[in-house]
């Protein structure tokens, strides 16, 4: 059976509010809660050095004036790229943020939060070691807790051994996967969170049936958020939180 439910919300904004400002940044974290997004979602890797930072890509090259692979790159050095400018020249200056000035800025504009722990190859294990430790120290045991998600098992293992009260959810590319059931047994799931792309009534279904939470990503059409919840997704994913959230 899963685990206990998670009140998952109707709307989360997508790497903060990524239809309006540069994803995964302190900027586009201000933009959800400035349009009313009660919760955000964003990505936490790890630095050369280990240091949990929020953001999603492998590589650097596409959302800073940096290149090359995160994993080899020291913290100083991430710190120094432009994160912004690819987005507009109004965030020129961005910058990649810990994942503790982004707990920090979650905690001071009230918001809710799925963290989704986005290793780099072979760091699963050391990359959720790494972020839970920062989420355990500085989330206050009286606010609602933030819900873990990965695509990898490895990673929400360590999150259930670490901090087994905070509830994890399971993310998949693809409906239909044979092995998502035992992964979301064995790592006892709260949610499971699918492409918007493959999801189909009869998997929103059985998702649903089984118990788990169902949330969908990354929907900005308002009609398909409209779909989605007419088959049974609890909460739509999306880089713009205000507009799905009226079409709702």
């Amino acid at each position: 059976m899963p685990a206990s439910a998670v009140a998952l919300p109707k709307v989360i904004g997508h790497r903060g509010a990524a239809a309006y400002a540069p994803e995964n940044t302190l900027e586009s974290l201000r933009a959800a809660a400035r349009r009313g997004a009660g919760w955000v979602e964003f990505d936490v890797k790890l630095t050369a050095e280990g240091v949990p930072i929020v953001f999603h890509d492998d590589k650097l090259d596409r959302t800073t004036n940096g290149k090359g692979a995160v994993a080899v790159v020291s913290l100083e050095r991430i710190r120094g790229l432009d994160a912004g400018s690819w987005f507009g020249p109004a965030f020129a200056g961005a910058r990649v943020p810990t994942l503790e000035e982004a707990l920090m800025l979650v905690l001071a504009e009230g918001l809710g939060a799925n963290i989704e722990i986005k290793p780099c190859p072979g760091r699963e294990a050391e990359t959720a070691e790494q972020a839970l430790g920062e989420i355990l120290r500085l989330w206050p045991a009286r606010r609602p807790p933030p819900l873990i998600s990965s695509f990898k098992p490895a990673s929400l293992a360590v999150a259930k051994s670490k901090a087994p009260h905070l509830p994890r959810g399971l993310l998949l590319y693809e409906d239909g996967v044979p092995t998502w059931k035992q992964h979301a047994r064995a790592q006892a799931c709260a949610t499971v969170h699918c492409s918007e792309h493959n999801l189909t009534a009869a998997w929103a279904a059985e998702v649903r049936g089984a118990g788990y939470g169902l949330a969908a990503y990354t929907v900005n059409d308002s009609l398909r958020a409209r779909q989605l919840r007419d088959i049974g997704v609890q909460c739509i994913i999306t880089d713009a939180p205000d507009r799905i959230r009226t079409a709702l």
